[in-house]
């Protein structure tokens, strides 16, 4: 494990000299041309996005389009609990590091409805949203405080509020590197009265945000609404060969409509710069942050030690992704407990097994082949001897790595009693743009939910202070044969605090709940795990 780690920091140790977050000069990678197949795409918004949006106004979801993106959008009253009512810097929190954040990222991964007035050129290509722009509206630039305030301790629209809910949030974006999260930085206001705060920040989020919290993903990019509307000779575009992005004289608004909505110029000069380095942002996403490994949190004693906390007790650096709580399998020991199981009334076959040298830091992983005759399906699975307590982590994280993009599998858990096990599935699917490499999947809690044959179907897994076992299983299409090959590696809990709701920093450390290392193969439970692990992908 220790051997796994020092290689994890030195890798991100590489990563993080070869990449800057910074407008810098382009490299080879850098690629202003549309993505060569359609991209999903969800904007989060208000009134000034909605305007950037509209046909005829700022243009932005019909040149989207023409790029090769399916756009769609929220905006009030939108998802569960309303959320889109709220997006405030403060409320960024709520949508990306609260208790409820699984339910609303649902929400919003699988949304393709229209709440502005564009035009799409295509059909809704199918599966999930990849890319995530987000944006709050222009009250967000009156940020009390002072320029140079450090990060605080909680959310409040000041400086040093804003930066705290940007750190917090950065933890989630850490989780999905499948997913590339664009911030839209707020337009400024007329009133010049915070005008410098707003300024300074902004110059913070684009320039110093994801350096100084050691942010090793391409999954991140910002763009800067903000300073392109604040003078006619201020930009953030890409300009003979090389990204810019180009301060303006004043820190308001420059392109006013009446209020403090841009106008219909200014909406239209953002788009312009926008879409060439949103092409930009996706294919430095597609080439670099989904073949990235695992990181680990910066290291708490030594020359390279880096603070946690700012003279204020906010934070300036913030651990990414969380530390590992307990590894459930890391396939560098093979316990035997992984076993297969499949409808033998039909010509399925499959088999799992520890596979040397195919891990993501080219370790062991456990290879799935599989070949799921038409209507059935296949399994593999560990049973625990004695249920394990799991309660110390937030969430399940797992690297993916499959011989082709799109292929549908489910990452089942197993609670309830030996007598009558309760079963919760967690659909999941390989990403469509699919680079060579792992993939780090997460699974939280309540994206489990209990199969639809058995009683409360629908419910979320609410106790993992008790599992059972852990299955990943296949499906056979009903008129066709599924065949492929899946390669699982590093199964592990993170730690609670890393996506803490409360944000008041109680870690409970390494040895905080959980079970006692890796679990054993389960004598008692097995054989009822074979009379009904069939059920369990069959009745899909």
């Amino acid at each position: 494990m220790k051997r796994w780690r020092l290689i994890i920091c030195l890798a991100a140790a590489i990563l993080l000299v070869a990449w800057a977050p910074q407008a810098s000069p382009a490299s080879q990678a850098d690629n202003p041309n549309p993505p060569d197949r359609p991209v999903k795409l969800i904007f989060i918004h208000h009134s000034t996005g909605e305007n950037w949006l509209t046909d005829g106004y700022g243009d932005l979801g019909l040149l989207l389009a023409e790029n090769n993106y399916f756009v769609s959008d929220t905006n009030y009253g939108w998802g569960p609990d309303a959320i889109g009512d709220r997006t405030d810097i403060p409320n960024w929190t709520e949508w990306f590091a609260s208790g409820q954040t699984p339910t609303y990222m649902d929400a919003l991964f699988s949304e393709s409805g229209q709440h502005a007035g564009y035009t799409r050129l295509f059909d809704d290509p199918g599966g999930e949203n990849i890319i995530i722009m987000f944006k709050s509206c222009f009250p967000n630039s009156d940020l009390a405080g002072n320029p140079e305030d450090p990060a605080g301790t909680y959310e409040e629209l000041s400086v040093a509020g804003a930066k705290y809910v940007y750190n917090r949030i950065l933890q989630f974006f850490a989780t999905r590197p499948d997913k590339l999260f664009v911030v839209i930085t707020a337009p400024p206001l007329s009133d010049r009265s915070n005008a410098e705060n707003a300024r300074a920040f902004n110059n913070w989020l684009v320039e110093e945000w994801l350096e100084e919290n050691n942010y090793p993903f391409n999954n991140v990019a910002v763009f800067d609404f903000y300073n392109i509307l604040t003078d006619r000779d201020a930009h953030h575009w890409y300009q003979d060969g090389q990204v810019e992005r180009i301060l303006g004289d004043d820190d308001t608004l420059a392109y006013p409509s009446g209020d403090d909505h841009p106008s219909r110029a200014g909406s239209q000069k953002a788009t312009e710069e926008f879409i060439p380095l949103l092409n930009i942002f996706y294919h430095r996403w597609l080439a670099g942050s989904a073949q990235l490994p695992p990181v680990s949190a910066p290291p708490t004693s030594g020359d390279d030690a880096q603070s946690t906390s700012g003279s204020d007790g906010g934070d300036s650096s913030v651990p990414l992704p969380p530390e590992v709580v307990q590894v459930v399998d890391d396939f560098e020991a093979d316990p035997g407990g992984w076993m297969t199981n499949w409808d033998a009334s039909t010509s399925t076959t499959i088999t799992c097994g520890i596979e040397q040298g195919a891990g993501s830091q080219g370790t062991a992983a456990l290879r799935i082949d599989y070949a799921i005759a038409p209507g059935s399906w296949g399994a593999c699975a560990w049973m625990f001897d004695a249920a394990q307590d799991w309660s110390a982590g937030e969430w399940l994280a797992y690297d993916v790595h499959a011989g082709q993009a799109g292929l549908p599998f489910q990452v089942a858990l197993y609670g309830g009693t030996s007598e009558m096990m309760e079963t919760y599935i967690h659909y999941r699917e390989t990403p469509v743009e699919y680079p060579d490499g792992f993939v780090p999947f997460t699974s939280f809690w309540g994206e489990f939910q209990r199969v639809q044959w058995e009683e409360n179907a629908g419910s979320p897994f609410e106790n993992p202070g008790h599992v059972l076992g852990l299955a990943f299983g296949f499906d056979g299409y009903p008129d066709a044969p599924y065949t492929g090959t899946l390669w699982i590696d590093n199964i592990t809990l993170q730690l609670t605090p890393a996506y803490d709701p409360a944000g008041d920093g109680n870690e409970s450390g390494d040895d905080a709940g959980g079970g006692a290392g890796l679990p054993c193969l389960g004598s008692i439970i097995l054989p009822l795990f074979f009379a009904g692990v069939g059920l369990i992908f069959k009745r899909r």
